[in-house]
C-alpha cells in the first residue's frame, strides 16, 4: 500500500498515532472524525501493509546514562552485495549500534551508536568496529548536541502533495 492509495482519515490516523502512539483507540477516533470499531480496522489494515511498524516509548538516552553519541563512517573494503548484507547483520547485533544506514559517495554507512561513556564506546570501535571483517577505515564523529530529533515523516508536507496530485 502506498501514500497515494491511503484516503485521508487514513493519513490523519496515521499522523496521529505519530505523535501519540500510546492513545486509545477510542480517542483516535474521536481526533479522526470516525466511531471507533472501523477506526481499528483501519489501524490494523496499515499495521498489515507495513505503513505502522510498531509502537515504541521516546525514552531520553542521557537521562538513563547514555552521555554519548557518536556517528561512525564506515568504509568497507567490498561492497559486493554479500558483503554489504553481512555487514548489516553485523551492525543488528552490536547493542550500541541504534541506527545503520547504507550511503553511496565515499562512505558506505553512517553508524548512529550510544555509549554511557566514551571509553566504552571507545572499546567497541577498536574491538569490534574496526576489527570488523571487511571494514577498511572509520571516521567518527562526536555529538555535541542535538537540535533536532523528529521521527516519522512530516505530514503536513503529504498532505500538500496529495493536494497537487489529480
Amino acid at each position: 500500500m502506498s501514500a497515494s492509495k491511503l484516503d485521508p482519515i487514513d493519513r490523519m490516523i496515521l499522523a496521529e498515532l505519530q505523535a501519540d502512539g500510546r492513545m486509545t483507540n477510542v480517542e483516535l477516533a474521536k481526533r479522526v472524525g470516525i466511531s471507533a470499531p472501523p477506526c481499528l480496522r483501519r489501524v490494523r489494515t496499515l499495521e498489515e501493509h507495513g505503513l505502522i511498524r510498531g509502537y515504541h516509548a521516546d525514552v531520553d538516552a542521557r537521562a538513563l546514562g547514555f552521555e554519548v553519541q557518536v556517528f561512525a563512517m564506515v568504509g568497507l573494503l567490498s561492497q559486493a552485495e554479500v558483503d554489504l548484507s553481512a555487514f548489516e547483520e553485523q551492525c543488528r547485533d552490536w547493542p550500541l549500534v541504534r541506527e545503520c544506514h547504507m550511503l553511496n559517495g565515499e562512505v558506505d554507512f553512517i553508524l548512529k551508536c550510544v555509549a554511557p561513556d566514551l571509553s566504552t564506546f571507545q572499546s567497541f570501535l577498536t574491538e569490534q568496529l574496526t576489527s570488523a571483517e571487511n571494514v577498511a577505515s572509520v571516521k567518527t564523529s562526536l555529538v555535541i548536541r542535538g537540535a533536532k530529533d523528529e521521527p516519522g515523516v512530516p505530514f503536513d508536507v503529504l498532505e500538500a502533495r496529495m493536494e497537487d496530485t489529480p
